[in-house]
Parts: C-alpha cells; sequence; structure tokens
C-alpha cells in the first residue's frame, strides 16, 4: 500500500540507528508527525528486532484505532501482522508481530512472565500523558533490561513532552522530529467569560461561531460525556442538518466510535470529543479546533476512596495537541475558550498522574514484583504519604501481610482490572457481587434520589418498573454502561472462599457485599440529633437530615463529596450489627480505654467492642486500674496546662537562677515541663480524674520532688526559698521579677542594720504600712533609714498614731503590734 510521506519519515533513520547502537531512545514529534503509524512498521521493515513489538497506547479507543491503521498500510486485518490487546477485547494470532496493548495489559504482561518471552521490544506511546500504568510499565522494563533482559529494546514516545528527564532515566539519545509546517491560526476570546457564564453555553456560541467562520471538519474539545451530549442537542438546533455531529468518547460503542473517525462522505463534520481525540488518533479532514480548555484527570477521590475524573484547565502543552489536530492536512484554525492573557496563566505541562492519583492498584502491583517503589527507576516516585495509606488499604483487605508482603489472596486480586476493594469484594462474593462492582465503579445513574445504595441496584435490575414507580432520573448511558460491565465481570468471575470462614455462606447482601469493599467506611451514627457517622476508618461523615437513612445506626458508606473536615455522604447501605459481626470477626476486639475527654473535662475509662474507630458496645468501666486513669489525666493536664500557682512559680524561679548559675538542676522552663509531664508529675496524680480535680492539686510536691534531698540543699543555699525577718518570721522570696523580692511591714524591719541579700544579690525589699500598703521599695536599708526614713515617719505617725515610729528606727526593737495602751 502506497504512503504518503510524513514529518516523521525524516527522522526514522536516526530513530532505528539509536535502537540499534543503544537499544533505547526518546521519540520527541508533534502532533500529526506520522510517529504512531510509522515507527513500529519501519521498525519491523528494518528488522531491528526478532521479537514482538508491543505498542502501549494510553486509551482502548486509541489502540484499537492505532492497530486498524497499522493492520490498513499493510493491506491486512487486525490480528495478522498487526493485532491489539485491550480489556474485554483481542485480535491476535500466531503470525502477529506488532502488537497495540493498552498500558495496563503489559503489566499483566511483565507480572506473568517478567522476562518478556518472545518480546523484541516495547514501545510507550503519548507517554507524555504520564499515565500510572505507563510510569510503572516503564520503571518494570528498565529494571528487566537490567537483570534479565539487556536485549530488550525501549522506546519512549511524546508529542509534548519535556524529554531530557526522560532520556536521562533511560540513558538513551533524544530524537527529534520537526513536524508538519501547515500554520494553525489561533483565535482567543476578546474578552473573559462572565463569572456565571454557563460552559455549556459558551461551549455551544463558540462552535458555532467556527463553524459559520470557516470551511471543513471541526473538532471541539469537551472535558466529558455530559458535556458532549448536551453540546450535541443544543447544536442540532443551529446548525443544518449537512453537518454530522459524531460524538467521540471512551464509553460508546465501538460502531459510532468508528462514525466519529472516518470522513465523510458528503456535507461537514463536527464531532464532539474528549481529551481522547488530542493523540494517536488519527480523524480526517479536521481544518478547525474547539478547545473548550477542560480536561478530566485521575485524581485520589477522598469520597469514594478511589481514583475518580476530575475536571481542571488544560495545560499549555495539551492546548498545543488539541491546536495541531487542525494542522494536520491543510493550514487550519484553532478557537479557543479563553482570552491570550489567560493563556499565559496555564501550566506548562499536566501532572503525573502518580502524583495525585489512588496508589492502591500500584502498591499491589510492586507488591506482586516483590519490591519498593524506591528499588525501581520511577520517573515520578509516588508520595509517601499516598503510597503509606494505599498499603494500609491493601493490608485491611488482606491482600498484604503486616511485613507488606503480598498474600495469596492478594495474588488472586492483581488478576482483576478492577480497584483493590472492589476485586476482594468480587474474590469473595462471586458472581454476585459483579453488579455492585460495576454500579461503584461508574458515576451515580440516579439523578436527585437519596443516598441508599439499594435503588440504584433496583433501577439495574427493572429499569422501567423503576421509572414507573420512583421519581428519580435515570442516566440511561451510565445505567447500560454499568449493566455492560456487570455482564462482563460476571462472566469472568468464579465464586471463591479466600477466607476460611465464609466458605459455604448463602449469598452475601448488597450491604454486606460494600462493606467487604469499604472495611473503612462503616459507619456508627453518634449520639445527638443531627445524623453524623463515625466511620471505622477514623473519619467522620455527615448526612442530611431528610435523608430516610439518617435514622440507621449502621450503614455503608459508598460515596462522598469528598470534604477532608467533615465529608457530606453522597452514597451509603444500611447494615445490621449482626452482619457486621460475622464479616469482621476476627477485627472486633474488646478494648479496654482510660481516655481524657476534652468535651466532658474528665477522664472516661470504657470497655468498647471495637471495629477499628467504631464502638459496636460500649461500658462503663468499673475497675479501671489507677495506673491507666492517671495516664489518662496526663492528655488532660496537657489539654488544661500546668496552671502554676504563685508558690509553684516561685519554686521553679528559684531553680532557673540556680541552674544560670551553673548549678545541675533540672530543667524547669514551661517547655520543659510539658516535655517531661510523664516522667514526675504521673506519680502523683492517683484520684485525679477531672478538670475540678486538677484544680485542688498541690503542684508543689511534684516539683520539688524532681530535685533529690542533695540538689534540695544545694537549691537552698544558693537560692534560699525565705528571708528571716528580724522578728524570726520566714518571708517568701519572689525571684520572678528582675531581682529576688521580698514585702513585708517596715516596723518588722526595726533593728535591721544591713541590707538583705541572696549570696551577693541584694533582695528588692517593698516595706508596707500597717494596712499593708506599699510605703517604699528599696535595695539599699540603711540609706532608706538614713534619708527617706524621717519623712516617711511623718507621714505614718499622721495616718497611723497607735503604732511606734521611733526616730532612730536601726535601734528600735522590730513589732508587728501598736502601742501599748496607757
Amino acid at each position: 500500500m502506497t504512503q504518503a510521506r510524513l514529518p516523521i519519515d525524516d527522522a526514522l533513520p536516526a530513530l532505528l540507528d539509536a535502537l540499534r547502537s543503544r537499544g533505547r531512545a526518546v521519540l520527541q514529534a508533534p502532533p500529526g508527525a506520522g510517529k504512531t503509524t510509522r515507527v513500529p512498521l519501519a521498525m519491523l521493515e528494518a528488522g531491528v528486532t526478532q521479537g514482538r513489538i508491543i505498542m502501549l497506547e494510553p486509551r482502548r479507543l486509541a489502540a484499537r484505532a492505532a492497530a486498524q491503521r497499522l493492520a490498513e498500510h499493510l493491506g491486512e486485518a487486525p490480528g495478522q501482522t498487526v493485532g491489539y490487546r485491550i480489556r474485554g477485547d483481542s485480535k491476535v494470532s500466531q503470525h502477529t508481530r506488532i502488537e497495540v496493548v493498552t498500558e495496563g495489559i503489559l503489566t499483566r504482561m511483565i507480572q506473568s512472565d517478567p522476562e518478556l518471552a518472545g518480546v523484541g521490544a516495547v514501545l510507550f506511546d503519548e507517554f507524555h500523558e504520564r499515565s500510572l500504568n505507563a510510569d510503572l510499565g516503564l520503571a518494570l522494563c528498565l529494571e528487566i533490561t537490567g537483570a534479565l533482559r539487556d536485549d530488550l529494546i525501549l522506546l519512549a514516545m511524546s508529542a509534548t513532552l519535556d524529554a531530557a528527564p526522560v532520556a536521562a532515566l533511560m540513558d538513551a539519545p533524544i530524537v527529534t522530529s520537526e513536524g508538519r509546517a501547515f500554520p494553525v491560526e489561533p483565535r482567543w476570546l476578546p474578552a473573559p467569560l462572565p463569572k456565571r457564564s454557563r460552559f455549556d453555553d459558551a461551549m455551544a456560541d463558540l462552535i458555532t461561531q467556527a463553524h459559520d467562520e470557516t470551511t471543513g471538519g471541526l473538532l471541539a474539545f469537551l472535558p466529558g460525556e455530559g458535556e458532549i451530549r448536551r453540546a450535541e442537542a443544543a447544536l442540532k438546533k443551529r446548525l443544518p442538518a449537512s453537518t454530522h455531529i459524531r460524538p467521540l468518547f471512551g464509553a460508546m460503542d465501538l460502531k459510532d466510535q468508528r462514525a466519529a473517525i472516518r470522513p465523510e462522505t458528503e456535507g461537514r463534520k463536527l464531532v464532539l470529543a474528549t481529551s481522547i481525540a488530542e493523540t494517536s488518533l488519527t480523524i480526517e479532514d479536521i481544518r478547525v479546533v474547539v478547545d473548550g480548555g477542560r480536561a478530566r484527570r485521575a485524581r485520589f477521590d477522598p469520597g469514594s476512596g478511589m481514583s475518580r475524573l476530575v475536571t481542571e484547565k488544560v495545560t499549555r502543552a495539551e492546548a498545543t495537541q488539541r491546536a495541531g489536530r487542525a494542522g494536520r492536512v491543510a493550514p487550519g484554525t484553532a478557537y479557543k475558550l479563553w482570552t491570550k492573557g489567560e493563556e499565559g496563566a496555564l501550566s506548562l505541562f499536566p501532572p503525573a498522574e502518580i502524583e495525585a492519583a489512588d496508589l492502591s492498584a500500584l502498591a499491589l502491583e510492586l507488591a506482586l514484583w516483590g519490591a519498593q517503589p524506591t528499588a525501581l527507576p520511577f520517573l515520578t516516585q509516588p508520595p509517601e504519604g499516598a503510597y503509606g495509606e494505599a498499603v494500609g488499604l491493601l493490608t485491611m483487605l488482606g491482600a498484604l501481610d503486616d511485613h507488606g508482603r503480598i498474600t495469596p489472596h492478594g495474588r488472586k486480586l492483581s488478576t482483576y482490572p478492577l480497584h483493590p476493594r472492589l476485586a476482594h469484594m468480587l474474590q469473595v462474593s462471586g458472581k454476585n457481587a459483579a453488579t455492585l462492582a460495576a454500579l461503584l465503579s461508574e458515576r451515580d445513574p440516579l439523578t436527585g434520589a437519596p443516598t441508599d445504595l439499594t435503588l440504584r441496584l433496583d433501577a439495574l435490575e427493572d429499569p422501567k418498573r423503576f421509572a414507573a414507580e420512583k421519581p428519580y432520573s435515570i442516566h440511561r448511558p451510565a445505567l447500560e454502561r454499568i449493566r455492560t460491565e456487570a455482564r462482563r465481570l460476571s462472566k469472568n468471575t468464579r465464586i471463591t472462599s479466600d477466607l476460611p470462614e465464609q466458605a459455604g455462606k448463602t449469598p452475601y447482601s448488597a450491604a454486606e457485599m460494600a462493606a467487604l469493599a469499604y472495611p473503612d467506611r462503616i459507619g456508627l451514627r453518634r449520639k445527638g440529633d443531627a445524623p453524623r457517622f463515625q466511620l471505622s476508618g477514623g473519619k467522620g461523615a455527615v448526612m442530611i437530615e431528610t435523608d430516610p437513612l439518617a435514622n440507621q445506626r449502621l450503614i455503608v458508606v459508598t460515596d462522598t463529596d469528598g470534604n477532608p473536615r467533615e465529608a457530606r455522604i453522597r452514597q451509603a447501605v444500611a447494615i445490621s450489627l449482626s452482619e457486621v459481626r460475622a464479616l469482621f470477626a476476627d477485627q472486633i476486639a474488646w478494648i479496654d480505654s482510660c481516655e481524657w475527654s476534652k468535651r466532658e473535662r474528665r477522664v472516661v475509662a470504657r470497655q468498647q467492642e471495637r471495629l477499628g474507630a467504631i464502638a459496636l458496645d460500649d461500658r462503663i468501666w468499673k475497675d479501671a486500674p489507677s495506673d491507666a486513669i492517671a495516664r489518662a489525666m496526663l492528655d488532660g493536664v496537657r489539654d488544661l496546662g500546668l496552671s502554676l500557682t504563685d508558690k509553684d512559680r516561685r519554686f521553679v524561679a528559684r531553680v532557673e537562677l540556680a541552674r544560670d548559675a551553673g548549678h545541675a538542676l533540672p530543667d524547669m522552663t514551661a517547655e520543659a515541663l510539658l516535655d517531661s509531664i510523664e516522667d514526675w508529675l504521673l506519680p502523683f496524680l492517683d484520684g485525679v480524674k477531672t478538670r475540678d480535680d486538677w484544680k485542688r492539686f498541690d503542684l508543689l510536691n511534684a516539683l520539688r520532688a524532681r530535685l533529690d534531698w542533695g540538689e534540695m540543699q544545694a537549691l537552698d543555699a544558693a537560692v534560699p526559698a525565705h528571708f528571716t525577718t528580724p522578728l524570726g518570721r520566714q518571708i517568701p522570696i519572689d525571684y520572678s521579677g528582675d531581682a529576688p523580692e521580698i514585702s513585708l511591714r517596715l516596723q518588722e524591719m526595726f533593728g535591721q542594720k544591713t541590707h538583705p541579700l541572696v549570696g551577693r544579690t541584694p533582695l528588692k525589699v517593698t516595706l508596707l504600712s500597717p494596712a499593708r500598703r506599699p510605703v517604699q521599695t528599696t535595695m539599699d536599708l540603711p540609706g532608706f533609714w538614713a534619708g527617706s526614713y524621717a519623712d516617711v515617719r511623718k507621714d505614718m505617725r499622721a495616718q497611723y498614731p497607735k503604732h511606734p515610729w521611733p526616730e532612730d528606727p536601726t535601734e528600735a526593737d522590730p513589732t508587728l503590734r501598736a502601742k501599748p495602751r496607757k
């Protein structure tokens, strides 16, 4: 078959040389260069390898379409020299030399045959999309080439990728193709869209404008099926009948997908596509692109506990890819639903899926491979926190043991093309769980319905009767996809009894099956009016008060809005206590707990039958040991604070002064006291259980006990606690200020000829009137007696005539009494 020349042809000699000499390469080629259809055939024709050539595509539609085009170039049908394998469909034979597969298929091939016997080369097409499976596949292939197959050829192909990091990881040369020369004229919005404008209406307007201003086929990029269907409905009323509107998204029938790809015999064609049309697919006669500027990406969804597609702005790399579709056969035009100024704020490249997706499937694959992620050459290492959560979930499902090693049950789960949650549910429940597995994998097929999961199962069982009886809108395409997937899973699922206690059990209820998939989402209703639930995994969730499940004691939550603070439940099913006990008997245990209650401000001692974070039964622990109560009270002290009294503060200040003077005494700063609270306070908390008990607690004895006898002697000598007055009374010395200080009645110091000292430091002495009001503060008592005392004496005699005020206080006797009556 004669082939038109493509831009990639100029780069093929250098690419083939690199593959022959180095065994690996990174190929950069812009959209439309022809890398997908030319490179595998060129490698086959040049005899670069005698083994099969495996080419990875990120999507099933792209894999099937690429195989079809490659086979057409050879004048054959798929399944002969060129074949494909995707989930649920394959066309390969013993004569197949080029096999186009989806990325997950390669992982299965490697896990079943680590040497990849019979495979000579692995091509990673559209590697710039950085899917989780592509990153894993490349890491595994690099390890295989280093340990088992140094002859295995590896090639990463990309349209818009910063190739240097990939080339460095692969230790490979970069080969670049300049691409087609047809220019594409960008047309931006003159002004930003108003904040309240609807995306669907704005896209319909822009598509209509592009249709009216141009000729040739149009390709419009929208984020998902819902937007495509709404745009299709709106545009049928605006565009002439001669314009054929062709939707294109991954979940469509193969016949409809082919209709979108092939050229029209008459009239114009408008393809309404998701990002599936950015790369790999060749859609004939496209001269105009209309880009809505949005894309759906796989992200970990806390609401469902699995990866879900979320809508985000496109990156500049993706916008370039999309615009390039208009310039493959002739000069084109790219309409963009944003302004030129807004384009500068777009991110450069899309994030790698491994950075934001659920990593449970990755953790399972790595456990099956027998390696930690850090031991493999990943272009981007998985985040430690997310990976740790994934390992925790797999351990809970029984797929990994306590040491992170894969179990026989985990090996079986790895064979399912499902999230490990759903694979576990299927493996344990058998065919009965196929419908629920398909339902939990897909978008909610009901609109405006309560949370009850059984309503969705009823709609799947008999849609006509359900529609007649229930006032909820059914999303028919989603319903059909669920039913199709359920049939496929049912064919490939056999009833097993991996868990011995479940062998021979009658079929599971929907609630039991949901609990198997979501052991961390079993919710116990909290006390109170509002329907709030504590989940077994430790998080909390709330339900609308009018929901029929709001008053259920136990539920299984299968979907929430993902709010990290308190998620709102979107889908759940009621479950009985007996069902929970039967399913999780090995995980339920009685736990004795003494805990500080911040709400009640006291130690609460309970005996609870717990499943994870929820208490199925709860009793007062009447004979809780005193040491357990004391340890719980430590948390209460941390919550309430130490609250030092004046005498406590004076003691702490003395210790700190002695430490400053070089004495080896314990650190008694507030931070140090809290850090070491278990060491010094715990032995003194016997009988302390509440906030009121703590308020009455004498902390000084515990603080003093931190010092042994020798340390106390050293402290008293260096920083005495009291000053002994001429009357023999002991006055506490306050060390909390700038200088040590005492306060006492002026008359009690009569006869004191020298100023009081602590070591060599003079005390700050505040002298008080008989009414204990400050009269004078001095750090030079002899100077006070000789100086200003005379003025003070004059004032005091007038105010307190019944008290003695001698002219020479140094010779008078100290007293606290008034003059004796005559």
